[in-house]
């Protein structure tokens, strides 16, 4: 039995579901039901039960995975090493991240990167909010998942990975906690708290000096840590605006996060330098896309 023959077996075993498992093989289900009947012609055993609208393993089918899976991985493990490093994926890739929910996803896509190139370590941290992109320039990151936009001709973005509705963060005794939601036009009501050290472009996008209507929004002090922006807000100083997911990461009884209805969603993506898209990186987005991909697509996953 050769290796494409092995992997359709165990391809749908796992799926039980012949047009997904073509479409993961890049071939049609009529070569993947070939596959199949000339294994159980050459083993003498029917190895799935097929309808109209189900199909199972036969107890012989599930005896056949469980043997060939350690084996087939121990095979897949070793070409992936040996093509990591004929393509240069060894040594150290250097991620940061954002927020909570953008750790997460990158600390399992390292998982699965370290599956398949053992002989590449990934450190991750966690990037200080004033930090736009000093770390990538400076060659000291080679990968990070922020807040867009960015409008930088030496940094490259990939596609976004979390499109998050908005919330405004108040103190618990804020007139605006009581309410359902707010509008962007409630900016010129309250302080908003704004960051320093970051480009023009990305606090006019997040932290503008007029609502839509061109009513000034009142600016109150200026931060570069996170938990500073929550104390802030907690003491009075002014409100700010954040991913609506950051309620379920940062909640305080002194806080209110109040979602806004007509505010543009919080995307986030992968960004990279320009001149730095070595394999290692290429391979490394492909690990996160793919993560991303089987945990709901476009969207967040608080675990």
């Amino acid at each position: 039995m050769e290796l494409r023959d092995i992997e359709i077996f165990l391809t749908l075993a796992e799926e039980l579901h012949f047009a997904r498992t073509a479409e993961r093989l890049h071939v049609s289900p009529a070569r993947i039901s070939q596959a199949i009947k000339k294994q159980e012609r050459t083993l003498g055993a029917t190895l799935f039960e097929r309808t109209s609208r189900h199909v199972s393993l036969t107890p012989a089918g599930r005896q056949f995975r469980d043997d060939l899976l350690p084996g087939y991985r121990q095979i897949q493990e070793a070409i992936a090493k040996a093509a990591a490093v004929g393509r240069g994926i060894t040594g150290t890739l250097r991620v940061g991240f954002s927020a909570a929910w953008c750790g997460n996803l990158i600390v399992k896509a390292a998982d699965a990167f370290n599956t398949h190139h053992p002989g590449c370590d990934i450190h991750i941290q966690e990037l200080p909010l004033s930090d736009g992109y000093t770390l990538l320039r400076a060659r000291e990151l080679d990968l990070q998942l922020t807040e867009l936009p960015v409008d930088e001709p030496d940094i490259m973005a990939g596609p976004t990975l979390f499109s998050l509705p908005r919330a405004l963060v108040v103190p618990a005794g804020h007139p605006f906690a009581a309410r359902p939601s707010v509008s962007l036009e409630d900016l010129a009501d309250v302080r908003l708290i704004t960051i320093t050290g970051l480009p023009q472009h990305w606090l006019d996008h997040h932290l503008p000096t007029h609502t839509p209507a061109g009513n000034p929004i009142p600016r109150g002090p200026a931060t570069i840590a996170w938990q500073e922006v929550l104390s802030l807000v907690s003491a009075g100083k002014g409100v700010f605006p954040t991913s609506a997911l950051a309620a379920d990461y940062y909640s305080r009884p002194d806080l209110a996060f109040v979602p806004f209805h007509d505010a543009p969603p919080c995307d986030y993506a992968l960004l990279w330098p320009a001149t730095g898209q070595t394999p290692k990186v290429s391979a490394f987005v492909q690990t996160v896309l793919t993560v991303a991909r089987k945990q709901g697509g476009n969207a967040a996953w608080p675990t």
